[in-house]
């Protein structure tokens, strides 16, 4: 079911990301331990509301026929809750650790057995997070078959995550940004 963004919704993407501050050049050490001379800081463009709903309508449009969405602590939360509000489905919140007391869930909401969950990030680099995101959903007795993120830097998420059975759909590629590269 992937399915490339509109082109004009590509362009409108990259330009609430860079007219936020979103897009940052530098020397960069990433979540993968990784070094970039770019950064994409996704959370300059969610804090506003009017860039907020901008990307949670684009990614709205694709979530097919999840029964629920869910992503990672801090950086997709904004997006997922944005997104549910729009198509009226459930979250989930994914921590990035477990909790050292209570539950010690490694998440907050329902995951019902075989509901199909969709995944959302707002970046990806090697796909690791995302990774980690499916294997406690999976756990949990939840189906990922898909996920989307706002920025793919094209640096193996998509093929590593399709080797696990999930087609990652990116809004925007790093490739794509005026200025930046892998």
């Amino acid at each position: 079911m992937s399915k490339e963004t509109p082109l004009e919704e590509r362009r409108q993407i990259i330009d609430l990301l860079l007219s936020s501050g979103s897009v940052r050049f530098g020397q960069f050490t990433l979540t993968s331990g990784q070094t970039s001379n770019v950064y994409i800081d996704v959370k300059r463009a969610w804090t506003d509301p009017t860039r907020l709903m901008a990307m949670a309508d684009a990614l709205a449009r694709r979530v097919g026929d999840a029964e629920r969405l869910a992503g990672m602590e801090l950086g997709a939360v904004p997006l997922v809750v944005a997104t549910a509000l729009k198509t009226q489905r459930p979250f989930v919140v994914i921590r990035k650790g477990a909790r050292d007391h209570g539950t010690r869930q490694r998440f907050e909401g329902e995951i019902p057995t075989g509901a199909r969950v969709l995944l959302i990030e707002d970046t990806s680099s090697t796909g690791g997070s995302a990774m980690e995101s499916v294997r406690i959903i999976r756990s949990a007795g939840g189906v990922v078959t898909r996920a989307l993120v706002v920025v793919d830097r094209g640096m193996g998420a998509i093929e590593r995550l399709q080797s696990e059975g999930v087609a990652l759909e990116p809004l925007v590629r790093l490739a794509e940004i005026p200025g930046a590269s892998v």
